[in-house]
């Protein structure tokens, strides 16, 4: 099966909350990585979404370790619209 990762860094500029973790994700900038799959056997090239994760802590965030999570993509989606000054 063929994949491809996209990379996009979201700014959040207030607190934010992640299923999983007792605190609030501090504001400042995420790595998302979008992780999608080849659907094959079509007569044009499809994609299908199959993973979204997040880089926690916030880039440039003084941390010794990082770690990244798996998150729902719609939850990324809503954080960032809710902050989106629009």
């Amino acid at each position: 099966m063929t994949t491809r990762t996209t990379q996009c860094i979201l700014h959040f500029p207030t607190p934010f909350r992640l299923d999983g973790f007792a605190d609030a994700q501090p504001p400042g900038e995420y790595r998302i990585d979008r992780e999608d799959e080849l659907i094959e056997g079509l007569s044009w090239t499809a994609w299908r979404r199959v993973g979204t994760f997040i880089h926690l802590p916030a880039i440039g965030a003084k941390a010794t370790t990082q770690q990244m999570v798996r998150v729902d993509p719609a939850t990324v989606d809503a954080i960032s619209e809710k902050d989106d000054p629009q």
